[in-house]
């Protein structure tokens, strides 16, 4: 397969080429800055600088490749979320994933297959609820969000194209995700969970994103809405105990609720959000999962045992 991959010099993004190159196919990356992508992207894979602005700048391109899979998205905790920054996580998804289809619609012949990232935000706070893919959407920003992105992506089913859309939980990975953020206050000994700890973590190892999302480019039975979460979830406390455990830190010390809200406002709330997301698609489509445990997978990321 040729597969070009929107937002692929991305934490997400390196890993998930490296992949897709060690699996045998050829890799195009778009992005819209192909200086500064060069040295970002694993040895192996090609460059095309393109503009959400200018579709049709990448129109031939997509006639040739087989695949698309578009991972492209500001991150939702890199600031408080003001007006402008909400706007600017909309432009980042909804936008480019409209213009990526608008691109493959001027393509002849067409990819037969886009991949896009999603959220598990689209749950919204749900409690002690099991969420499979058919389970409704829920409320708030995040899930209006993803809402608007998936239905972005949805549009290129009308192109005749297979579209499946990654669900994506808490990425545990080396150089980069939530846990570079969670580390710090471990290390100092001061770690712990927020608010309660009794809040569902949706969790899932870097290696378990890209597997996953190579098993939907090649796999036909996979379409619509996929959980990208481990099976094995937990609640945030014993998340919380399990990496205090593998770098032998205490993880007695919670962060208050209110107190969340009050440094990082409605970021702060999301994060108390409780999510028991079950990957009922990737696990009755025949994915195996490599770290389905929470334990395991840090020990992996830290390189602990």
């Amino acid at each position: 397969m040729h597969v070009a991959v929107a937002g692929g010099s991305g934490f997400i993004g390196r890993a998930l080429v490296a992949e897709i190159l060690q699996a045998g196919h050829e890799v195009t990356v778009l992005t819209r800055d192909a200086s500064r992508a060069q040295g970002r992207v694993p040895d192996g894979a090609q460059i095309a600088q393109w503009s959400p602005d200018q579709p049709e700048t990448i129109t031939d391109l997509l006639s040739r490749v087989d695949a698309v899979v578009n991972l492209s998205g500001e991150s939702v905790a890199a600031q408080r979320w003001t007006p402008e920054f909400k706007q600017k996580l909309v432009d980042s998804r909804v936008n480019s994933t409209r213009a990526l289809v608008q691109a493959m619609r001027l393509a002849e012949p067409r990819p037969g297959v886009l991949v896009n990232a999603s959220a598990v935000g689209i749950y919204g706070n749900r409690g002690e609820e099991e969420l499979t893919e058919t389970s409704p959407p829920g409320t708030g920003f995040l899930a209006e969000l993803a809402i608007r992105w998936e239905g972005a992506a949805d549009e290129a089913r009308e192109l005749g194209m297979r579209v499946c859309k990654l669900r994506i939980g808490i990425v545990l990975g080396g150089g980069g995700g939530a846990l570079e953020k969670m580390l710090l206050p471990f290390r100092l000994f001061v770690g712990g969970p927020f608010g309660s700890g009794r809040q569902w973590f949706p969790w899932i190892h870097l290696a378990d994103v890209t597997g996953i999302t190579l098993h939907a480019l090649t796999n036909s039975a996979v379409e619509g809405a996929v959980n990208a979460v481990a099976p094995g979830i937990v609640q945030l406390g014993e998340f919380c105990k399990a990496l205090g455990r593998v770098m032998g830190r205490p993880s007695w010390l919670p962060v208050p609720g209110f107190a969340l809200k009050l440094v990082a406002g409605e970021l702060g709330e999301s994060l108390l959000w409780s999510q028991r997301v079950i990957p009922q698609v990737a696990l009755q489509t025949g994915y195996q999962f490599r770290y389905p445990q929470v334990e395991e997978a840090l020990r992996q990321v830290l390189r602990k045992g």
